[in-house]
């Protein structure tokens, strides 16, 4: 019996691995521009963490994560997400006493068990950028500058950014009874899952991609009105530093986000070019979940990024395996140096391939050809004995007489 990939998952490899690794190489050469060092946190976690911090009430807790129990009983799941691994991690090696602000990043795989689509898997990849220990507009600005560098990086141009505020707690539960009010007068236009949701979590309407629920919470009152002065003043600073920034964005009054932590700032990168799923980038403030991770109240700022949505977005271009040098050879005399050559260029930090599979001289130069080399050069008995032989530019056919002992100087030239 052939065994196949589980449903949700695939296996990454050739272009579309060197895809990856150069947007991979991308984020982290602007995350130490922007100063930001790495956290790696174990793919699974107790359960409870994920209960606490992205609410019990969520689809995410509810339906989508992979939970197990292991051979001592305790119940453990596949990261959903990466922010509350974050937040434990800050707590547990106590990196809040560190030089505040903490700025982190983190690039690996996360768990939900949904119906595969385009730019959704049930193993799925995210960038996650967190800011910890400062409570002002700024660190909301300078998380929304990496997100807004990154994807200039990539050269995405159908991109918007959607934001809003949620306000503090008292403002979130004052908007949570309006709206509460207001879904329940409209409740019989609405979906069963958001009749449901009225019930538990209020804001996870807004979520709704049902277009006859959207046609109803277009009528919704907005989370804006219900802040306090200081969640306005907050909001409206944000505002001043992207506009001082060229950062262009648009007041989303029914952006919620998914997830039960935000406070105050939330916001997203929306994506004309990938269809109905088109958020690349989500996040925002929350500023209670070091405490409730039992640390000190602790303000936090930060985002994720769909590795795949970014991926799909960009379009996979037709990456090649960089090979400088194909040195092939005729013969056993030939093979020998050939193969002692390769490994000295590669000791130098250069790349170059050889031949493994005994081809004819035909073979080696259409292989050659298919690896991306950028010079292609076939050594025998007559090459050796002068030391010196044809190379050949394999992007513009021409060929150039050089002595053997000194390929490394003419690749490095």
């Amino acid at each position: 019996m052939k065994i196949q990939t589980p449903k949700g998952t695939k296996d990454i490899y050739g272009p579309e691995a060197l895809a990856w690794q150069k947007l991979e190489a991308d984020i982290r050469d602007i995350c130490r521009t922007f100063g930001f060092g790495e956290l790696r946190t174990p793919i699974f976690e107790y359960t409870e963490l994920f209960v606490r911090n992205v609410g019990e009430t969520t689809d995410v807790v509810q339906k989508e994560m992979y939970t197990f129990n292991d051979k001592s009983e305790r119940s453990l799941t596949l990261r959903p997400e990466l922010t509350a691994g974050f937040a434990r991690a800050v707590v547990e090696h106590s990196l809040y006493s560190a030089s505040l602000p903490l700025k982190l990043y983190y690039i690996g795989p996360c768990f939900r068990y949904e119906r595969p689509q385009a730019g959704r898997m049930r193993q799925f990849h995210q960038f996650n950028l967190e800011v910890y220990g400062a409570s002002g507009p700024e660190a909301d600005g300078e998380i929304l500058a990496v997100g807004y560098t990154v994807l200039k990086k990539l050269k995405l141009k159908n991109i918007e950014l959607h934001i809003n505020s949620l306000g503090g707690p008292a403002c979130r539960k004052k908007y949570n009874e309006v709206l509460k009010a207001f879904i329940g007068e409209n409740i019989d236009k609405l979906c069963p899952t958001c009749m449901e949701r009225h019930k538990t979590n209020p804001l996870r309407v807004l979520d709704c991609k049902e277009e006859k629920c959207r046609a109803v919470l277009a009528e919704a009152p907005s989370s804006i009105d219900a802040l306090d002065k200081e969640c306005r003043e907050h909001f409206e600073a944000l505002q001043k530093i992207l506009k001082a920034y060229g950062i262009p964005f648009v007041i989303d009054p029914k952006l919620v986000r998914g997830l039960d932590y935000y406070t105050r700032t939330v916001f997203e990168f929306i994506s004309g070019d990938i269809g109905a799923q088109g958020t690349v980038c989500g996040g925002g403030r929350y500023d209670n979940m070091l405490e409730e991770c039992g640390g000190p109240s602790t303000p936090a700022v930060g985002f994720a990024m769909g590795m795949e949505r970014l991926l799909m977005a960009q379009g996979l271009e037709e990456f090649r395996p960089s090979c400088g040098l194909y040195l092939g050879h005729i013969g056993e005399a030939a093979g020998e140096f050939a193969r002692k050559t390769v490994f000295e260029l590669r000791q130098q930090g250069l790349a170059a391939e050889g031949d493994l599979m005994s081809r004819s001289v035909k073979a080696q130069m259409k292989y050659a050809n298919k690896i991306g080399a950028k010079y292609a050069l076939i050594i025998g008995d007559d090459e050796l004995g002068s030391g010196r032989a044809n190379i050949k530019n394999m992007e513009t056919g021409e060929q150039e007489n050089v002595e053997l002992d000194k390929l490394a100087e003419f690749l490095l030239r």
